[in-house]
């Protein structure tokens, strides 16, 4: 079991950049493929970024794809989101999630731990 905990979410104008983390308790961590959703007022959750168990291999929306990078670092239990080039649009809760699973995965339903969300707002 992994409980994500993110952070790093704050407002920012557009065309600025955000790091998210997300840190994870639990001594599994190596176990889990993870991931980024997010989700705008009145809009249903997305996925946004993905990476492998052994972090050699990621996807992403075509939304995000070339503004934002999904990497982890197994030495400090922590996925990170780094997200260029930010535009109003990308305003939402960010959400960290684990899978059991060693490939990428897209969908929201086959998360199996998610955290809290922070709040990443990009003005005009």
């Amino acid at each position: 079991q992994v409980l994500p905990a993110e952070s790093g979410g704050g407002l920012v104008q557009a065309g600025g950049s955000l790091r998210l983390s997300c840190a994870t308790s639990g001594r599994s961590f190596t176990y889990y493929a993870m991931g980024w959703f997010r989700q705008a007022p009145g809009e249903e959750r997305e996925f946004v970024a993905a990476i492998s168990r052994s972090g050699t291999r990621t996807k992403y929306a075509d939304s995000v794809k070339g503004r934002f990078t999904i990497s982890r670092d197994h030495a400090k239990n922590t996925v990170y989101l780094q997200m260029n080039t930010l535009k109003p649009e990308d305003t939402a809760v960010y959400y960290c999630a684990a899978a059991g699973s060693a490939t990428v995965i897209p969908r929201v339903p086959d998360y199996d731990y998610w955290g809290q969300g922070t709040q990443v707002t990009v003005s005009s």
